[in-house]
């Protein structure tokens, strides 16, 4: 992911070395360690706590939704539209403020709000994730050069997965790394293969030397113009609290029970640090508890990973680690934890929600097959706007409908698993409340929308009109509280008993 940050504020924004070694790498040296010995810490408490030693604690790191967006949706267009690199970077800061902000005022409903969604809903949003935007890149990567990718997978599989041991006791992780990036190494040597870069090598020793973080206010500047921002940090920012309190549901299935809040506060204070340090990368408790506890990962993994971080950041070595190590020796571990975490949402949740748990990844897997339509279009020199609906519909792409149903997939996705799972357990009343959130978020265009329906064009504010899915979800409701009157359940005491009592465990006796 470092190595990711490094290569796009170089070579999209086009900002200078100076900025990304002097003060972007160097802010998160600081931000993402600190986060790691604070996520390391709740782990110790837990396993004192518990006096259980198999404690795995949270991984922490940038948000990689977020990283994409601030980059593209933020600081890009300020460039293209004449601005300089430097304008887009100050932008980006007061960006991962404002994240920070609602991150923070999401603490005090997120719990609240974990507490009334179903398991399945919030483990088949992470679920569609992992699948779409964790696995599917790294095994399209890994089929293109097989040969160093397989038998890096090959040594993953056994290792963390059959817990075959490795000859001399070398970490399977390690020991897949070194394979690949010999295997890289030998073929150019050999001239079979021209994938590896000596001269990339030779060029990143340049930037060596140590950079220390440097506080500063250019955040306050960027805040000039605060409403176009607010545009697109405050559903940013819900779904990064909401993706949190996903990840601490998924942590608790595996036997790892945090406090949300302190998770919460934690995020917020770190992209806030961090946007005053200079780095306009919001840091996050991200996806992949369970794939660390399943491969041994325990409280020293978050520190070690805080430590790595800092060095490469701090030391100018992020160019030498891209130069030297093959990207298809390091996908394989990126796949092997999207399937852990797909997995996980089928394993730790009763059988009868599995629907619900499909219904709750599939907006994510819109989500990202419209981001691969639409990146084949702009290759193409054109989008789907310019080639329109009817030639796609023919194509057999159903683009709107679509563009439609992954808009806000994280929040989509736990507000239709939440009503699919309420309905199997024939909890009437729950799945109507959920249906009438559905459709206020809708109306707002926080979920099924390519934006709010408030947004700022040329500095002025502007109300747009909301799509007909609201509706949907409206005459969903009352489809459930037709059938509800019918069971003798839809009354204004199941309603209240719906809005003020949390969900009764699945697993529970009597559970429909």
């Amino acid at each position: 992911m470092v190595a990711l940050v490094w290569a796009a504020q170089l070579f999209v924004v086009g900002l200078p070395n100076d900025t990304v070694y002097g003060r972007i790498l160097p802010a998160l040296a600081i931000a993402l360690p600190l986060g790691n010995l604070f996520y390391a810490y709740l782990a110790y408490r837990l396993a004192q706590r518990t006096g259980r030693d198999d404690v795995t604690a949270m991984p922490y790191g940038p948000s990689v939704p977020h990283y994409f967006f601030v980059t593209f949706v933020i600081m890009l267009p300020i460039v293209l539209r004449g601005g300089t690199p430097l304008d887009a970077w100050m932008a980006g800061l007061a960006w991962a403020f404002i994240v920070g902000v609602i991150i923070l005022i999401g603490a005090f409903v997120g719990p609240t709000i974990r507490r009334y969604t179903p398991r399945a809903a919030m483990l088949g949003t992470l679920a569609g994730i992992s699948i779409a935007f964790i696995s599917m890149r790294p095994a399209f990567q890994m089929f293109e050069v097989p040969w160093i990718a397989l038998p890096v997978f090959a040594i993953i599989l056994l290792s963390w997965t059959a817990g075959v041991r490795m000859p001399g006791g070398v970490p399977g992780g390690l020991l897949a790394v070194i394979v690949g990036t010999a295997l890289g190494w030998i073929a150019y040597l050999t001239g079979a293969w021209q994938g590896m870069d000596p001269q990339a090598v030779q060029d990143s020793f340049q930037q060596f030397g140590v950079r220390l973080p440097i506080p500063g206010t250019e955040v306050l500047s960027g805040l000039s113009e605060i409403l176009p921002l607010l545009v697109t940090a405050i559903p940013l920012g819900i779904y990064n609290f909401t993706e949190a309190m996903n990840n601490v549901e998924s942590a608790s299935a595996a036997g790892d029970e945090y406090n949300l809040r302190a998770i919460l506060v934690a995020d917020g204070g770190g992209a806030i640090v961090g946007s005053f340090l200079g780095s306009p990368f919001p840091p996050a408790v991200y996806i992949g508890h369970p794939g660390w506890k399943a491969v041994g990962g325990r409280i020293g993994y978050s520190l070690a990973t805080g430590a790595v971080v800092a060095v490469i950041c701090l030391f100018g070595l992020v160019g030498l680690f891209l130069a030297v190590i093959p990207i298809q020796a390091l996908v394989p571990i990126l796949l092997f934890i999207g399937l852990v975490i797909g997995a996980q949402a089928f394993t730790t949740t009763p059988a009868r929600h599995a629907p619900a748990v499909i219904l709750a990844m599939l907006p994510n897997v819109a989500s990202w097959a419209q981001g691969q339509i639409d990146g084949a279009l702009g290759a193409a020199g054109t989008n789907a706007g310019t080639v329109g609906s009817g030639p796609l519909n023919d194509a057999g792409v159903i683009y709107d409908g679509m563009a439609i149903f992954g808009g806000g997939a994280v929040v989509a996705g736990l507000v239709l698993g939440a009503i699919a799972v309420f309905i199997i357990d024939r909890e009437y009343s729950r799945a109507i409340v959920y249906s009438v959130v559905g459709a206020i978020l809708a109306l707002t265009g926080f979920i099924h929308a390519a934006q709010l329906i408030v947004t700022v064009v040329d500095g002025a504010i502007v109300i747009g009109t909301p799509n007909a899915v609201f509706l949907g979800y409206l005459f969903a409701a009352v489809v459930f509280w037709v059938v509800a009157w019918r069971e003798g359940h839809g009354t204004v005491a199941d309603l209240r008993t719906a809005l003020t009592t949390p969900p009764p465990d699945p697993d529970a006796e009597g559970a429909a």
